[in-house]
């Protein structure tokens, strides 16, 4: 099959990706997608674009996003929800775009894969450092996330680049040097149906050997993966677990596994919290497509996008009075709290319901566990400390409850013996009811 065959073939099943364009609006902001020209060294000729939000403190973070096979910036812009997280978070967003035939962005020449090598990954860089200066971007809060073509580019820009890409998200992609070639040619069959295994010494090899001598921190790394993907199979999955894991020296074995969603399996890789090393989610049923339906908001919980950074203070003063989250009266919630105990452990799934009048725009549950109780694990919310008093707070995507609404998370923790619930619970600070 000629490569244009190949690369038509993997953008149709690439994208059901083209339909969601339809699906998801532009976010609706006065700031708008700009290109920007003349950005520094970039040897394939490939294009930028910028979005910056209104409002973006004195040190903002940066989060390059990559298109698939076929698609461009401004399709990535319209088709997926970063931008409009950007707008939420207040983060710049670049958007590259391919210019060779099919566009794909390289990921397979010698080039590519070695740092400052040429092809687009420097193109890219140059991007990145125009923004840290023209912006003062935080090179500290620097991060990258991309689909199919763009998730295997996120690999590879955070295998090559490791001191300018702090963790990334891939969705769809596959290893670091996975598509590797040297015959000129821009596809790996082997590679894209999920053919080429190796063991995690040697992917983690192929990434320290992009940047020789380099002895600093690596990036986090996320990857998605759907079980249907019939365009860069199922199996680099797992193949991009073990070289990220083998990267930062962590063990293939999960710390945590829970579900976060229906039909999503998450694992987690040298701690259960929200910023660990190494996360996986994926997806059953699901197909070659783009992050959406929540996907993007728990990238950029990875990320660590969803906060402020501790320099991304306002350039000015706001003009508007801010919103507060306005605290509930006791009564004004309910919380049910269902445990699945076992000899040693249990799980928790806690319902929590606003039943007053204003709507919250963030929670926090505070309730103490019996003794000899202590939480290994959690989704769908953040808990801390681990054991006695502790305060379970959304994520992202579960914040707001309008009156009348409700949020589940839950746990999963150790015990030794005593499996009672908490005996009261607070939101916000003020009393529920059960």
């Amino acid at each position: 099959m000629k490569l244009t065959a190949r690369l038509a073939s993997a953008a149709v099943a690439a994208m059901a990706l083209v339909v969601a364009t339809l699906i998801l609006a532009p976010p609706a902001a006065s700031a708008q997608l700009t290109e920007v020209t003349g950005f520094g060294t970039n040897p394939t000729n490939l294009r930028m674009h910028l979005y910056v939000p209104d409002g973006i403190g004195s040190r903002p973070a940066l989060l390059v996003a990559v298109h698939y096979c076929t698609g461009s910036g401004p399709a990535f812009y319209s088709g997926t929800e970063f931008a409009s997280l950007a707008d939420q978070y207040k983060f710049i967003v670049i958007y590259p775009s391919a210019t060779r035939s099919g566009s794909c962005f390289d990921v397979s020449s010698p080039q590519a894969l070695r740092h400052d090598g040429g092809s687009d990954p420097v193109g890219i860089v140059s991007m990145v450092r125009y923004v840290q200066q023209r912006y003062n971007a935080d090179p500290a809060r620097t991060y990258a996330t991309g689909a199919s073509s763009g998730g295997m580019m996120t690999n590879v820009l955070l295998g090559a680049y490791p001191d300018v890409f702090k963790a990334g998200a891939a969705f769809m992609g596959v290893p670091f040097g996975c598509f590797a070639t040297t015959d000129g040619s821009s596809w790996n069959s082997t590679c894209a149906n999920g053919q080429l295994i190796k063991s995690p010494q040697e992917w983690g090899d192929l990434v320290r050997a992009a940047y020789p001598g380099y002895s600093g921190p690596r990036p986090r790394m996320q990857v998605w993966h759907g079980t249907e993907d019939s365009t860069l199979r199922y199996p680099n999955f797992g193949e991009e677990i073990k070289q990220w894991t083998n990267v930062h020296g962590l063990s293939q074995t999960p710390s945590m596994t829970d579900q976060p969603r229906s039909g999503w399996t998450r694992t987690r890789y040298g701690g259960t919290g929200t910023t660990v090393a190494v996360e996986g989610i994926s997806l059953q049923g699901v197909g070659h497509s783009l992050p959406q339906g929540g996907m993007a908001a728990m990238a950029l919980a990875f990320l660590g996008l969803d906060v402020p950074g501790p320099s991304q203070t306002p350039t000015s003063t706001p003009t508007v009075t801010p919103t507060v989250t306005p605290t509930v009266t006791p009564g004004a919630c309910k919380v049910t709290y269902a445990m699945n105990t076992w000899n040693t452990g249990f799980t928790t799934a806690v319902t929590i319901t606003n039943t007053g009048t204003a709507q919250l725009s963030s929670w926090s549950l505070g309730f103490t566990l019996p003794a000899g109780q202590t939480v290994t694990g959690a989704w769908n919310a953040t808990v801390s400390p681990a054991s006695g008093t502790v305060t379970a707070r959304n994520v992202s995507y579960n914040g707001t409850l309008a009156p009348g609404a409700s949020a589940q998370f839950g746990f999963q923790a150790t015990h030794t013996g005593n499996t009672a619930a908490p005996s009261a619970f607070t939101l916000n600070g003020a009393a529920c009811t059960t």
